[in-house]
């Protein structure tokens, strides 16, 4: 077992004028740490291909989790995949990124663009060892890890990006290889990687894509911890106890709200210095020596949220907290990019600013805001414990 992490992002595009995408990737996590990550490909697009790639995703995963060889499920997949009645063909090509324990890494890897691996920042020719299973030419390949390396697993339709638009033959492997370690040198995480990978896949269909594109990569990084407090605790006989379990551990320090501050800077014997920066509609940060960050409560935590939820998803919203200043911009980039182990410290204290009734904000929605941006940074790939006091 080591310190290492996996960061795991993907971002797909459908086929113009289709409602559904034909590829899906599954991610499972099993009992041993170790993690099965399956891109797959249904043949066609919309409604079918939708169906076919989920299928098979899902049965690749959940039975090479429980233990089953990858046999048995080449011959599950042949035997439950429903028949094109136009093509008399019935498959969905896949790859398969098996991460055991974070040491080592097994690729198996069927009829998809091979999947590219960056270690030391530059493209690496991996070992890759053919066999045939039930009649399909299938690539192996076990890859022990270090840190920093970077897997990109993608469908066919990123390599046939622009043909016909901006390349007669489409978007070569070593121009996405170029392309990526470019990338990689600014220091994404794997969602970012992912998106502006598909994002320039779209660039080149000229925003209609002529196939499904997906574009899955795996990070391998150290662990780093970090830790958040919002919000007073509901007993003040508490607040040394929570501060100084909060301090105590290892890693960035992040304060919400203002009361929660105040504490602080008094436990800490240190001065609270306001920042006179308004940044949109986002209350301004503060400072405190012994803290990296200090922000507003409530309004600040909500935005947060949202970038949270966009983040896991289409990932929209990234130039708008990548470079803000604001205290929403600030949390997200160290929650998201930089935090593999969160941990939260939360007050249950009711905030008597908070009752009145003109104001969109009372103590429930305050725990909301704790249990979702939880969960969201749990679809992340990070490691979450709440402490309530």
């Amino acid at each position: 077992m080591n310190d290492y992490t996996s960061d795991i992002g993907f971002k797909s595009i459908n086929h113009d004028g289709e409602q559904l995408c034909g590829d899906h990737v599954e991610v499972v996590e099993q009992e041993d740490g170790s993690t099965v990550i399956v891109l797959a490909d249904g043949l066609g697009s919309g409604v079918k291909a939708s169906i076919l790639s989920t299928l098979t995703s899902k049965i690749i995963s959940t039975m090479l989790a429980a233990g089953l060889s990858i046999e048995e499920c080449v011959e599950t997949i042949a035997a439950t995949l429903p028949v094109c009645s136009v093509r008399g063909v019935a498959y969905s090509t896949f790859t398969i990124i098996r991460l055991i324990r974070n040491h080592t890494a097994e690729l198996i890897q069927y009829d998809n663009p091979q999947v590219i691996v960056l270690r030391g920042g530059e493209n690496w020719e991996y070992p890759r060892t053919e066999t045939t299973i039930g009649g399909k030419k299938i690539y192996r390949s076990l890859i022990h890890l270090q840190e920093d390396d970077v897997f990109i697993a993608m469908s066919d339709g990123c390599p046939h990006a622009g043909i016909g638009i901006a390349y007669n033959f489409g978007w070569k492997r070593e121009d996405i290889i170029t392309f990526m370690e470019a990338m990689n040198l600014c220091g994404y995480t794997a969602k970012n990687l992912s998106t502006v990978l598909v994002d320039e896949v779209n660039r080149l269909y000229g925003g209609k894509p002529g196939d499904d594109a997906t574009a899955c990569v795996v990070r391998i990084r150290k662990r780093v911890p970090m830790n958040m407090l919002f919000g007073p605790p509901s007993n003040r006989d508490d607040a040394d106890r929570m501060m100084s379990l909060f301090f105590s551990k290892e890693g960035k320090h992040i304060i919400c709200g203002g009361t929660t501050s105040s504490i602080a800077s008094k436990w800490l014997n240190k001065p609270l210095r306001a920042s006179l920066d308004f940044c949109g509609d986002i209350p301004p940060i503060a400072f405190l020596d012994g803290v990296d960050l200090v922000t507003e409560g409530v309004i600040t935590v909500n935005r947060a949220v949202e970038y949270a939820k966009d983040y896991i998803g289409e990932n929209l919203l990234y130039d708008q907290w990548s470079s803000g200043k604001d205290g929403a911009s600030r949390i997200s980039r160290l929650l998201f990019e930089e935090a593999t182990d969160i941990s939260f410290y939360v007050g249950r204290a009711i905030n008597p600013a908070h009752q009145n009734p003109d104001l969109p904000i009372n103590f429930n929605i305050k725990m909301n805001l704790v249990q979702e941006l939880s969960e969201a940074l749990k679809k992340m790939g990070k490691r979450i414990k709440v402490s309530y006091f």
